[in-house]
């Protein structure tokens, strides 16, 4: 018993006081041994008041003069209406944007499946590291002819 309560008194000494151990006073401490910075302030007129050393907490807006007015939503509607009339190929636009959407949603898919893979994902990071290397090298380090 008698050594516990000697092994816990040399603790008790070795530790700082309980109010030098909250984070308020470690704060403290890290601040004072900082150094010293003066204060930013903005080169601006508009962003100072009438003391020098105290900004505006007012926030200030950008504005234009020209205010763009709100999209139709019919005129949009309209306007793409026209020029889907003015399309000859129709069938070919169809085609190509359903095209591009099964493209999307495959390459989600094999990717999601090599991604299950356990090791797959690492050796596929290590050849996308390995070519942007190659591809740093070759084309923006060095001039090769």
């Amino acid at each position: 018993m008698a050594a516990a309560s000697t092994s816990m008194a040399a603790t008790a000494a070795l530790l700082p006081p309980r109010a030098a151990r909250t984070p308020v006073a470690a704060a403290a401490r890290v601040a004072s041994s900082l150094p010293y910075l003066p204060p930013r302030f903005s080169s601006h007129p508009a962003k100072r008041c009438s003391e020098p050393r105290r900004l505006l907490l007012v926030p200030i807006r950008a504005s234009s003069d020209d205010t763009s007015a709100p999209v139709d939503a019919g005129e949009l509607f309209t306007d793409l209406k026209e020029k889907w009339d003015a399309l000859e190929n129709k069938s070919t636009v169809i085609l190509y944007g359903g095209g591009a959407i099964v493209a999307v949603w495959l390459s989600s898919v094999v990717v999601g499946a090599i991604n299950s893979v356990p090791l797959l994902p690492k050796i596929m990071e290590l050849v996308g590291l390995g070519y942007t290397g190659w591809f740093v090298y070759r084309y923006l380090l060095f001039k090769v002819k």
